[in-house]
């Protein structure tokens, strides 16, 4: 399989053509096409996420506890919360990222498992779309087609180096076929990433339907900052 470079090397190659091509077609902003290209860049190493290796695992967990928290904020401005709430909650996404998930992947996850399939490329997208909450939907899509693309190329990389040439011809490897995947071997994993699939599906349905206009003032919610959370929670689920 394609080595961590080669991995980075690509997805940061098509990150700087995606967001040029949004740039140049005058149909993005520049910061747009600047966060777009980077999540493209990042987004080549999410597969490795079930890696023995822990060169990647690391590097994404640390990207991630850091940006995530950033890419909540007009999320969490329209819930009118003060400073020091918004500070408690991008904490509390950094140590749920950096600690609780890291602890998740190293206990319940195989290499070219879940993550290496076309149902976790579609949840990288939708998550994506999900806290890109900034800007029109068009916007948001484009900054989520960063994210997909980076996600692509780290699977079809894979696909190409399970092919080996020889004098004879070309021919497989084991692992060929076990990237671009709808299913995989395990029943349990499968089901849990078609549920998150299926749950995050439902937040950017919400979000697309419901879009948030940017010049709206929200007015502040009555309530204790806990029942503030939970009810903005329940209305993005869809009824």
């Amino acid at each position: 399989m394609a080595d961590f470079k080669t991995h980075i090397s690509v997805s940061t190659m098509a990150g700087v053509a995606y967001g040029s091509v949004g740039y140049v077609t005058e149909t993005m902003p520049v910061p747009s096409c600047i966060i777009a290209g980077a999540l493209c860049s990042v987004a080549g190493m999410l597969p490795d996420l079930d890696s023995d290796n822990s060169t990647p695992v690391r590097e994404m967990l640390s990207f991630g506890a850091a940006v995530v928290p950033m890419l909540l904020l007009s999320r969490l401005q329209a819930l009118n919360l003060s400073n020091e709430e918004m500070v408690c909650i991008g904490l509390g996404c950094y140590l749920a990222i950096r600690v609780g998930l890291g602890e998740i992947l190293g206990r319940f996850t195989v290499h070219r498992g879940m993550f290496h399939s076309i149902p976790a490329l579609i949840l990288a997208f939708l998550a994506a779309f999900v806290m890109c909450h900034n800007g029109t939907t068009e916007v948001r899509l484009f900054k989520a087609g960063g994210v997909a693309i980076g996600f692509f190329s780290h699977l079809l990389l894979d696909e190409i180096w399970a092919v080996k040439w020889g004098v004879l011809g070309p021919r497989t490897k084991k692992s060929f076929g076990t990237a671009l995947k709808m299913f995989g071997e395990d029943g349990v994993a499968n089901t849990a990433c078609y549920a998150l699939v299926l749950l995050v599906g439902m937040l950017a349905y919400q979000d697309l339907t419901h879009p948030m206009d940017p010049r709206t003032v929200v007015e502040k919610p009555e309530g204790t900052f806990i029942e503030r959370i939970s009810s903005a929670f329940q209305d993005e689920i869809p009824r």
